[in-house]
């Protein structure tokens, strides 16, 4: 299988050539990412979802991260990161139901793991029980927890330091996370933790 190519650029977002994804993690290459945050309204309640990531994963595995996440290739668009929802959680969703939230960009600095993102940020709003939906690709996730927007949105400003899931959406390979902190979420900048959850915020009304 011929390794995956990504577009280097800079931090503005001018392309500067093609990659693979170990050179751009190795020296810190700047590149583009599509980030989806799930967000299922419940009863007027919003509840932002999740993703365990699976113990397979090479980086940062058994953490909760953003509901659907990947690399934009070489010879992608914006557009085409949407197929990573379908992947990872086996969900058909159309991009024209997406809602931007803008480039954020994100810069994560792990021993040999540099991550230098311009993260295209979208949100998915939906009144569907996504956890019957839900068919997760094994290698990617692990399993998909729900927390109370409010409360997660208080943890990544720093109002709070501690909060309580809200429901484990599908079984998971592992113990059920019944309460986390900043600690059990992939290590994304703060900067781009308070302007995502502001801007889901702000979307949600």
């Amino acid at each position: 299988m011929d390794e995956e190519m990504i577009m280097a650029c800079e931090k503005d977002g001018t392309p500067i050539g093609t990659a693979t994804r170990e050179e751009i993690h190795t020296k810190g290459l700047w590149h583009e990412t599509f980030h989806c945050w799930i967000v299922e309204i419940e009863d007027g309640t919003p509840y932002i979802h999740l993703q365990l990531r699976s113990p397979d994963k090479k980086d940062f595995p058994n953490l909760l991260d953003i509901s659907a996440a990947g690399h934009i290739l070489a010879h992608e668009c914006v557009k085409d990161g949407v197929r990573e929802i379908e992947e990872e959680l086996g969900i058909d969703v159309k991009f024209e139901e997406l809602t931007p939230l803008g480039i954020i960009k994100d810069q994560l600095a792990v021993q040999n793991f540099l991550d230098n993102e311009r993260c295209h940020v979208f949100l998915y709003v939906t009144e569907e029980k996504l956890d019957d939906a839900y068919k997760f690709q094994q290698e990617e996730v692990a399993g998909m927890f729900k927390f109370d927007f409010q409360d997660f949105y208080n943890l990544c400003t720093g109002s709070l330091e501690k909060i309580e899931s809200a429901g484990e959406l599908a079984a998971a390979k592992t113990p059920s996370q019944r309460s986390i902190t900043l600690g059990d979420l992939v290590p994304h900048g703060q900067s781009y933790l308070e302007q995502t959850v502001k801007g889901i915020r702000k979307e949600l009304g």
